[in-house]
């Protein structure tokens, strides 16, 4: 297997949440991700990214190749340096927006990925960490 590169996404707009998405979703093909989960996996990072975009202004999304257990996969961190989340239960709860959107997003990526991490600090930010292996 070729090898693969990290990628390292600066998020300063939606432009930005576009290229990570498409970067993420060929990473995820050259690993061996089928068409959905290859889907799936940058509507993870899209959702992300969007976040960043809204609440810290700026940040990055890595994404790189991982191998556990003879197990391909993918891992995508997001991070930013933003206000951070007051409440983590709270933006984890299904329907709770602070934006007044849908309040899809990170229980939505929690859904579509294997793992999930999240670390967030007031005043010091935010960092997501998820992770999908291939089945």
């Amino acid at each position: 297997m070729p090898v693969l590169q990290d990628i390292v996404v600066a998020i300063r707009s939606d432009g930005d949440i576009v290229s990570a998405r498409q970067q993420g979703r060929s990473l995820a093909a050259a690993i061996g991700f089928g068409v959905t989960d290859a889907t799936l996996i940058a509507t993870a990072i899209s959702e992300l990214a969007r976040n960043i975009v809204l609440y810290a202004g700026r940040g990055e999304v890595l994404i790189h190749s991982v191998e556990i257990s003879h197990r391909k996969g993918i891992v995508i961190v997001a991070r930013d340096s933003g206000p951070g989340i007051r409440s983590i239960d709270d933006v984890l709860r299904d329907g709770y927006s602070t934006s007044g959107g849908l309040g899809l997003g990170l229980p939505g990526v929690k859904r579509l990925m294997d793992e999930f991490a999240i670390e967030s600090e007031l005043g010091k930010g935010t960092i997501v960490t998820v992770k999908k292996l291939l089945r």
